[in-house]
């Protein structure tokens, strides 16, 4: 058996680091390569914000990327990348264009604006930082970098909302295999555990016990407690495996599976969820056991991202929550929350 309990940065060739408003809970986490990487995307959600996916086409030219930034503020925290650009091209690290060298750095971002101060956002400067950060030091899971102003269950309005928050997982096999998984997890949906079915997370009442959050939607027959977009589950897969950018593409698609077996609903069209799939190189392997990982450990970092959200401005983290049972004052759907086998 294979254990899914180590972090991204098992895999060998990248730094991950960091930068976050404390006080106002937003902020961008990054991943550099330091050799570079041969990177896919996959986008599902219907609101996405990202830069740079279409340069992940097997069909476009630049073969590798620099880094990679996950970020909230919505399309302005887009931005950050600009100064992971500058980090890199301070370092001369990037696409030789003769004149210059300009860094690849795809981007994807989570709308947090509704969590701090929509005022803040992260921004090139932040970006900066966040890459001086990095490093193949340990962090913490949770209200950290993207994951700052995460949130949760919001499809049964936002007063019910619980923290979501920035996770990872990774797992390595005996030839030498790493695949590792690093994501914000800012859904409309709940959180269940694919090991039992159980929603672990999600809309809760004023007594801090968890709503079924299906039967909730369905029973008043509407979804407006949302607006369109305003929220997005983020996601990289890094593994080790020899592949080329066609390879990674159908790793990031078939990593989808991971959110899919732990968010409910998933691939809304008010989400915009994009998984990057990223490789180092160095071993052996193929598409299907690759990806086959990825989605565990893609599972894994979405649990472990709920689990460590720490409760912020009155919305509640999993720590804070009366108990895991379903509240009875909302009647369950039949086939909601039953075991998975």
């Amino acid at each position: 058996m294979y254990k899914t309990n180590g972090t991204i940065l098992d895999v060998p060739g990248i730094k991950v680091g960091h930068a976050e408003d404390e006080l106002k809970q937003t902020g961008c986490s990054v991943i550099i390569f330091d050799d570079g990487a041969v990177c896919g995307v996959d986008v599902r959600g219907s609101a996405p914000g990202t830069r740079e996916t279409e340069l992940l086409d097997p069909i476009n030219t630049v073969q590798k990327t620099n880094a990679l930034v996950l970020s909230g503020g919505s399309a302005f925290g887009l931005d950050s990348a600009s100064g992971v650009m500058r980090y890199l091209e301070e370092r001369k690290k990037g696409f030789d264009v003769g004149v210059a060298v300009v860094p690849i750095v795809p981007a994807a971002i989570i709308f947090d604006l509704n969590f701090g101060d929509p005022a803040v956002r992260p921004d090139a400067n932040m970006g900066y930082i966040a890459s001086k950060n990095a490093s193949t030091n340990s962090f913490p899971s949770g209200n950290i970098g993207a994951g700052a102003g995460a949130t949760i269950g919001k499809m049964a309005g936002f007063d019910k909302a619980m923290k979501g928050g920035l996770g990872t997982a990774s797992v390595k096999l005996a030839g030498g295999l790493t695949v590792g998984a690093m994501v914000v997890v800012n859904a409309v949906g709940e959180i269940r555990d694919p090991k039992n079915g159980k929603t672990i997370a999600g809309a809760c009442d004023e007594n801090g016990h968890l709503i079924d959050l299906i039967s909730y939607v369905l029973e008043n027959y509407k979804d407006h407690h949302f607006t369109q977009g305003k929220n997005t589950t983020i996601g990289i897969i890094c593994c080790n495996a020899n592949m080329n950018k066609s390879q990674m593409k159908k790793v990031a698609q078939m990593a989808h599976d991971g959110l899919a077996r732990t968010i409910y609903p998933v691939h809304t069209m008010s989400d915009g969820d994009t998984i990057f799939a990223a490789t180092t190189g160095g071993v052996d392997s193929s598409v299907n056991i690759v990806g086959m990982l990825a989605a565990e450990v893609m599972a894994v970092a979405v649990l472990d991202a709920v689990k460590s959200a720490k409760s912020k401005f009155g919305v509640r983290g999993y720590a804070d929550l009366a108990n895991t049972s379903i509240s009875s004052d909302v009647p369950s759907v039949t086939g909601a929350n039953k075991e998975v086998r």
